[in-house]
């Protein structure tokens, strides 16, 4: 019976000896937080501010997920990982979100398609500005890409692209040359519009205000004010002024 009554005496001071160890162990206090990663945008007190609420209890007390979760839904964060460093430290690995264009009037869209909504958009007005249908941007960004491509081959540069809610297009370029598309078939027309401008000339390409591509087999132009009027007959058959 003695026996007994011994063994049962040291289980249960082992047991009381492991809760005062745990017991400390989650009353440690966290001493460094670590973040890392490269930022151009992420401001450091919003980090700060994110996490402190979070990190001001015991080593093992804190919530990983929790402390993942704020830093993740700061407006400039793409992705956080996060993790405890024995004794007393709480690593945090932050990617920030890139953006690529201006999304309507005061958003931005990065690489991935995902919305940005900035303090203020001012510092990014040098992007390209593009509008389009309501959760729409991952498929708008993917035909602008196109448009870019396109454009690229005969040095034109985009400077806004729009896509209405009947996904008719509508092209600014940097030159402030505007071109409006239909509903279908907006690349090909497009590239067929493209394929005249070295018929046309430099200095006609830059007279042009507007280019209305919405026709089955042409289009339309709208000069800027101050160009010179335009002999399309001499275009159309460039041999006539030798023949005269």
């Amino acid at each position: 019976m003695q026996g007994t009554k011994l063994v049962v005496a040291v289980l249960v001071l082992a047991g009381l000896s492991f809760g005062i160890k745990q017991h400390v162990l989650k009353s440690k206090p966290i001493k460094y937080v670590r973040t890392e990663g490269s930022f151009q945008y992420l401001g450091k007190e919003d980090v700060k501010n994110a996490l402190l609420p979070l990190v001001s209890v015991g080593f093992f007390d804190a919530d990983m997920q929790a402390i993942q979760q704020a830093v993740g839904n700061l407006t400039w964060v793409e992705s956080v990982t996060v993790k405890r460093v024995w004794p007393d430290a709480i690593d945090i690995k932050v990617r920030e979100k890139k953006p690529y264009v201006r999304w309507r009037k005061n958003s931005l869209v990065d690489t991935k398609g995902q919305i940005i909504e900035p303090k203020s958009i001012e510092p990014f007005s040098s992007l390209l500005l593009v509008y389009g249908p309501d959760q729409q941007q991952v498929k708008v960004l993917e035909i602008m890409k196109g448009v870019k491509t396109a454009l690229a081959d005969k040095a034109l540069e985009l400077a806004e692209f729009s896509v209405n809610d009947r996904w008719a297009w509508k092209i600014k370029l940097t030159t402030g040359m505007e071109i409006l598309l239909g509903r279908q078939e907006q690349l090909k027309n497009l590239q067929r519009f493209l394929k005249t401008l070295d018929a046309l000339g430099q200095e006609r390409v830059d007279a042009i205000a507007v280019v209305d591509l919405r026709y089955p087999n042409g289009y339309a132009v709208s000069w800027k004010p101050e160009a010179e009027p335009i002999d399309w007959k001499a275009i159309a058959n460039p041999q006539s002024k030798t023949d005269g």
